[in-house]
């Protein structure tokens, strides 16, 4: 038996997001059934980081095991070649220890989320941008943002169906800033872990201060309350992609 850890990327708008789900196809799905058609093995494929349905995925990790005797360019390969045409691909595929575990061995998971802004609406970006018909103050949502970083209570941007046993969360990074070329503000965040709905509902109370509708004391007031009726919308879910996850330099 050999533990192999996978690097994937996907498009989440064709998916019901990445766990395997009874009436929806996910991302999980279609990586499992073409690794069943590849090795005649079913296998279950564990995730640093479950996307939602409609969010994307640049540099996702996972690994399962596998009995059949292989090499990493064959797996990557045998099981792309089975994935068509989702839109879902392996990027690379390392044998690891069988102590590794994509989940819980990550060290820190990384987000990005774009906002296009402007009138016309996104044609070649449509499925991967939040569509904002106004331009948005970078460094308002800047300030707020710094307000974020560290360990704090986070329930004002829990959804409520979250699972998780605490509302505390340290947030490492929450960058912004506007890509002027493609009129996109753009923000970068990183943490060990997040809530349900987080990072969305981040990004929609942070754009209410981008638009003029809040200011840095309402926004420092509805974090405060630790409560998710005082923060604002959750953004849309196409904006949104899993970067990146940071292992020690072992795994």
């Amino acid at each position: 038996m050999t533990r192999w850890k996978l690097i994937v990327e996907y498009d989440g708008s064709g998916f019901s997001g990445w766990q395997r789900q009874a009436h929806a196809f996910s991302a999980q799905q279609a990586l499992e059934d073409a690794v069943f058609a590849f090795s005649g093995e079913r296998v279950t494929l564990h995730v640093a980081g479950r996307t939602d349905t409609g969010v994307h995925a640049r540099a996702n990790v996972a690994h399962m095991d596998l009995e059949k005797k292989t090499d990493g360019e064959t797996v990557r390969d045998a099981v792309n070649y089975h994935l068509r045409p989702h839109h879902v691909s392996v990027l690379a595929a390392e044998e690891v220890s069988e102590e590794f575990h994509a989940r819980f061995d990550a060290r820190w998971r990384s987000y990005r989320y774009r906002i296009l802004c402007r009138r016309a609406p996104p044609a070649l970006e449509a499925g991967r941008v939040w569509h904002v018909r106004k331009a948005l103050d970078v460094e308002a949502m800047r300030e707020a943002a710094a307000i974020l970083i560290g360990h704090h209570d986070f329930s004002t941007f829990r959804a409520s169906a979250c699972q998780a046993n605490s509302p505390m969360r340290t947030l490492d990074q929450l960058d912004i800033w506007l890509d002027e070329e493609r009129e996109e503000v753009v923000l970068a965040t990183r943490a060990r872990s997040f809530l349900y709905h987080q990072v969305r509902n981040m990004v929609g109370t942070l754009a209410l201060v981008g638009g003029g509708q809040w200011t840095l004391d309402d926004f420092r007031e509805a974090f405060a309350a630790c409560d998710r009726r005082a923060g604002g919308p959750t953004a849309p879910a196409q904006g949104l992609a899993f970067w990146e996850v940071g292992y020690d330099s072992s795994a």
